[in-house]
């Protein structure tokens, strides 16, 4: 199997995607609306898997509403892959269970490289460290964690990627970073133990919305505030800008003066449903 035409192959077509859903070659982008761009319906189930590509008589992708939203991300982005290249209906088990598979099927690898490339594109992902004055070669853990966040990927899927797809860091530093888990590194960004999930969202944030579920932390610039109680602040917190998501909806965020501004749009905690319903607002006589 011919690991760097497949990689090819995938950064291609991943482009011509992103040009279809208008998104460019630098902002990350929600594959959930970029489906819906496509035409194509997005579910979120109650099933302990990672996802399902769907070909007939509609195509549609059913994703765990069990795993991190990060990684939900990451799988919609593999099964709407499969439905670029042509590929019949298809199960993808947990990630543990299938990541030997993925590296002898041509059709598992084409689907992750073409993920990553839609996720994770390089100009994008030069541009997020070079906005911050940073050298994705020697990123911190907790730098590198910032940038996961801003394209809703996982801390590991980040320096995989620059490692092997875009060759921006070494394998060695790439195990020196892998050593810290994701956990480890946003307790040491919260001074404090906590499994809470965490996304950082700083000026040099290069989308205009971002994505969270309830009960997620988020950490804001300086001054910037909600517009609404969707978000709460963490009371309890050493860091002032910190906040909790209370409850679905889109909450402005922006600073005093409106020289910075997005929106974070929240969804419930495990939310089932069809993606695009995801961000509705609680409704109170329910």
């Amino acid at each position: 199997m011919n690991y760097k035409n497949l990689a090819a192959q995938a950064l291609t077509a991943a482009l011509k995607v992103r040009s279809r859903a208008k998104a460019g070659l630098v902002s990350p982008v929600c594959p959930y609306d970029v489906c819906q761009e496509l035409g194509i319906s997005v579910k979120f189930v109650d099933v302990n898997m990672e996802g399902v590509y769907v070909r007939e008589p509609k195509p549609r992708i059913v994703l765990s509403a069990l795993r991190p939203l990060a990684r939900r991300n990451f799988t919609c982005g593999h099964e709407l892959g499969h439905h670029v290249f042509g590929h019949g209906s298809n199960l993808d088990l947990l990630i543990k269970d299938r990541e030997d598979e993925n590296y002898n099927s041509p059709e598992e690898f084409l689907a992750d490289s073409f993920a990553s490339s839609l996720l994770l594109p390089a100009l994008g992902v030069r541009k997020a460290f070079a906005s911050r004055s940073w050298d994705a070669a020697s990123a911190s853990p907790a730098q590198m964690y910032t940038v996961a966040c801003n394209f809703g990927v996982g801390y590991t899927t980040l320096v995989n990627h620059l490692t092997y797809s875009l060759g921006q860091i070494s394998r060695t530093r790439a195990n020196t970073l892998l050593r810290s888990s994701p956990q480890t590194v946003r307790e040491g960004i919260l001074e404090q133990a906590s499994s809470d999930t965490l996304t950082i969202i700083d000026r040099q944030w290069l989308a205009s919305t971002a994505d969270v579920e309830v009960g997620a932390l988020l950490l804001l610039p300086p001054d910037a505030l909600p517009s609404n109680d969707t978000l709460l602040p963490v009371e309890d917190s050493s860091l002032p800008t910190l906040f909790r998501a209370s409850r679905p909806g889109v909450v402005r965020v922006c600073t005093p003066d409106n020289s910075w501004a997005i929106f974070v749009r929240i969804m419930p905690f495990q939310f089932r449903g069809l993606a695009r319903y995801r961000h509705l607002e609680a409704d109170e006589d329910d």
